[in-house]
This record gives C-alpha cells, structure tokens and sequence, in this order.
C-alpha cells in the first residue's frame, strides 16, 4: 500500500517516517531506535503486514492484510511530568484519540474504549494499543487498527470477536489519510494529558463501554471481582466490589 510520507511529514508532528511492506513488530523496531542519541523523534514507524505483532502481556495482534500497523517513539515529555499512573494514561490517551478519529468514519456505530487499550465496536475489537515504557524513558506507542482486511481472513478463533472498518462500512481506507487525521487528534490529546490529565481521564470514562458489566481483574494470583463504574481521572479502572469501591491501574480484564 502506498503511504505519502511527506504528506504525513508536512502536516502533523511527526519528524520521521519508516515504512514496511512488511516487518516482525513496529514495536520492536521502535525499542530497536531508542537508544540511538541523535535519533529524530517523533519517530513513526508504519508496516502493512505485521509478522510478530504484539498486544499486552502474552497476547499476540492479528495484523490481517490490509490493515494498519504503526508505532510511534516518543520522547515522555509529550506526556507530562511522570506520574504512577502514566503508562494507562497514555493508553488511554491514545485511544481517546483514536476513538475521536473514527467516529466519522462509523455514523452508524458507536466505537468506545474497553479500559486500558481496546477499541471495540459492537463487542468486537476493531484496534489494540500497546504503551511500553523504556529505562530511558522514551514511549514505544503501538497501534493495530483493522482497516481494509476482513475478519472471514481471520484465525477461526477470532473471526467472532474482531470487526474491521472495511466489514462494517463496505469502503476502502487510504491509511495516509486516516495517519494524518489520527495524529492530528493524538497531538491533541497528548497537550490535554501534559496540561490537565484529569480531562482525558473523564473523556475516556465518556467513551468507556464497560460501565455497568460485570468485571474480574487479575494482577499477579490476586484476583477482584466487581462491576464497573468507569474509568476515574486519574486514569484507573473503577469496580464496585464486595470490599467497597476499587480502582485499578493494571490488570487483566475478563468479563
């Protein structure tokens, strides 16, 4: 697929583009430049077919033909000073971004964040997201959004639980349009999360799909059940709970 990198070069932040036709993980190409001193960053790594794409903890990504895989490198001041809950706070910010890019894309859908890094339509994920903070503190933010590959090419076990833009709208995607209206928003999104945090906190809450499911959060052999009452501020996941009122910052989520 072709990718107008001066375009994207011109008209967002970014100050450096890498494209692909096809590599392991944008992800570890990222944490490969990111101990490199005279590195440009904002560094925009972009592939079309992703061999070894990753999500959180052991998870995998199915990157199908036709879709998107990008990462970006980022110096951590994008994100403000450093703070406990930082690395859900740029998922979240992220994702807020993303949800705002595609909800003119899906008049009728409602495209919403499942807490920390899913996009899901109908229950089904259309995007993941995968922050990775570095020793050097520089930010690797991941991102798979399902585009022009259709989920009947999907792995048997997921054909039920992904949805593409393609399959839900019947249009093909140019993926420099959709780079330069997603970083536009992103730009955005992180002077919010420099300045005044809080605001992106209340509109992922806003945006949160799972208000009012029941929840099992699982951090190490600890395990809490609860049902959920959005996402705070600060950026954690709140579940009312047999103990009272509980709020997560990581955690694996099952409903």
């Amino acid at each position: 697929m072709t990718l107008d990198a001066d375009r994207i070069l011109q008209q967002t932040f970014v100050a450096r583009v890498e494209h692909y036709p096809s590599i392991g993980s944008t992800n570890d190409r990222a944490i490969e430049c990111a101990d490199l001193s005279g590195e440009e960053l904002p560094l925009l790594i972009v592939a079309d077919r992703q061999t070894a794409g990753r999500g959180r903890g052991s998870h995998r990504w199915w990157t199908g033909e036709g879709s998107l895989a990008m990462t970006l490198l980022l110096e951590p001041d994008r994100f403000g000073p450093a703070r406990p809950s930082a690395p859900p706070m740029a998922a979240l910010a992220v994702a807020v971004a993303l949800v705002e890019a595609l909800v003119p894309l899906l008049p009728d859908d409602r495209p919403g964040i499942h807490w920390p890094n899913d996009i899901m339509v109908d229950d089904r994920k259309l995007a993941g997201i995968l922050v990775e903070v570095l020793p050097n503190r520089r930010h690797v933010v991941g991102l798979g959004l399902n585009t022009n590959n259709s989920t009947a090419d999907a792995p048997n076990e997921l054909k039920q639980t992904v949805a593409t833009l393609n399959d839900l709208t019947g249009k093909p995607y140019g993926h420099t349009e959709l780079l330069v209206e997603l970083l536009g928003h992103m730009e955005r999104v992180f002077a919010q999360l420099g300045e005044e945090p809080s605001r992106v906190g209340t509109r992922a809450d806003a945006l949160c799909l799972q208000h009012g499911h029941d929840l099992t959060v699982t951090i190490g052999s600890r395990s809490v059940q609860g049902r959920c009452v959005g996402i705070g501020s600060d950026g954690a996941l709140l579940l009312d709970t047999a103990d009272g009122r509980q709020a997560f910052y990581t955690g694996t989520l099952r409903s």
